[in-house]
């Protein structure tokens, strides 16, 4: 496809320019958002700039989203862009979810779990109903009657060790990998790829493209019958060892959400039946992002257990080069620009085309 540059008209751009900054920053008689309320009071925000734009920044995140209007995607595609620009000096060592410093942990598949259900700061419990309170500027949140204990830096096992001691699970032990985890920041994407590079793929991916590809799974369109076999939120240490020390040292706690889904295996001719796993881990408080990450993961694991692709969640091509909301937003996006050759040779076309169908 041919692209026309645009060219003139170079006041006309520098006031839209100038009139987005104005209406970004609305009436000047109101106090500017600060980019600490934008950490604080829309944390959410936050944590989803950070998670699809491949950076734990929460001053960056928060200065995305001010700088792009509110508009997240914009705000993604900000934060990505300012992070091909950073320096790499170090990989860090793979989280260890394990001695995760809980802040809220539940599983829908045991009542009583190891370390306990701890249901921390949720939505899941509260009716859908405006709270007009907060509309008011002297509005005050009531605390909680205890503090919330916060687990210290102990090993919290996980619901689903439960089956795995009686072989009820399919069994994941990734620390026997001996292999690089493949980098999708510095290395192409292609297709079929291995599991690894699509759980990276599907971490940064579009949360709303990832939602609807995780609700058609259970709409029968991918053979999902899951159960939120853990999902847990908390601190997680963030661990480098620098050649020049030789030793591990932690640098940073950031926060994660990680679930794992279980879902029922019939069996096939080289594998008993069996509970099979999706897998999701995000950076912030994002259990709907991780949850659907969970269920599109089992999902592209069809082949793997030798299943039938019936659904589109079940094309791994299709879920990889589509969910990624940076590169979609381009192409839709640029529709804007201008295609005046291209729409004068199409026009044409039709119109030679409507000539001959008369005669």
């Amino acid at each position: 496809m041919a692209y026309v540059a645009v060219k003139g008209g170079e006041q006309a751009i520098q006031n839209a320019e100038a009139l987005l900054q104005a209406m970004r920053r609305g009436d000047r008689n109101l106090p500017e958002l600060s980019l600490e309320q934008i950490k604080q009071q829309l944390a959410l925000a936050v944590n989803r700039v950070m998670a699809e734009g491949s950076l734990y920044d929460e001053d960056l995140a928060a200065l995305a989203i001010k700088q792009s209007w509110g508009d997240l995607v914009e705000a993604i595609f900000l934060l990505r862009a300012y992070r091909t620009t950073l320096p790499r000096l170090y990989y860090s060592k793979p989280l260890d979810t394990e001695k995760m410093q809980v802040q809220r942990r539940i599983s829908s598949i045991f009542k009583d779990v190891p370390g306990g259900q701890k249901l921390g700061a949720t939505y899941d419990y509260i009716h859908r109903l405006l709270d007009f309170k907060l509309a008011a500027e002297d509005n005050e949140y009531q605390p909680p009657q205890k503090p919330i204990a916060v687990n210290s830096n102990s090993v919290t096992p996980r619901s689903i060790d439960t089956l795995d001691k009686e072989q009820l699970i399919q069994s994941e032990d990734v620390r026997q990998s001996k292999r690089e985890p493949f980098d999708l920041t510095r290395q192409s994407l292609t297709t079929p790829t291995d599991r690894d590079a699509r759980l990276q793929n599907l971490t940064r991916a579009d949360e709303g493209f990832l939602l609807g590809l995780a609700y058609s799974t259970q709409r029968g369109y991918g053979k999902n019958h899951p159960f939120a076999g853990e999902i847990r939120v908390g601190e997680v240490e963030v661990i480098i060892e620098p050649e020049e020390l030789g030793f591990e040292i932690a640098i940073a706690d950031i926060q994660v959400t990680e679930v794992q889904m279980v879902n029922q295996f019939k069996g096939s001719k080289e594998l008993p039946p069996q509970f099979t796993r999706g897998y999701g881990l995000t950076f912030g408080y994002n259990e709907r992002k991780a949850m659907s990450m969970a269920l599109v993961d089992r999902a592209l694991r069809a082949k793997e257990f030798g299943e039938e692709m019936e659904g589109v969640a079940q094309d791994e091509e299709f879920v990889l080069y589509h969910s990624d909301n940076v590169e979609a937003q381009g192409f839709v996006q640029h529709l804007k620009l201008p295609h005046y050759i291209d729409f004068q040779a199409e026009l044409n076309l039709v119109r030679q085309m409507r000539k001959e169908s008369n005669n």
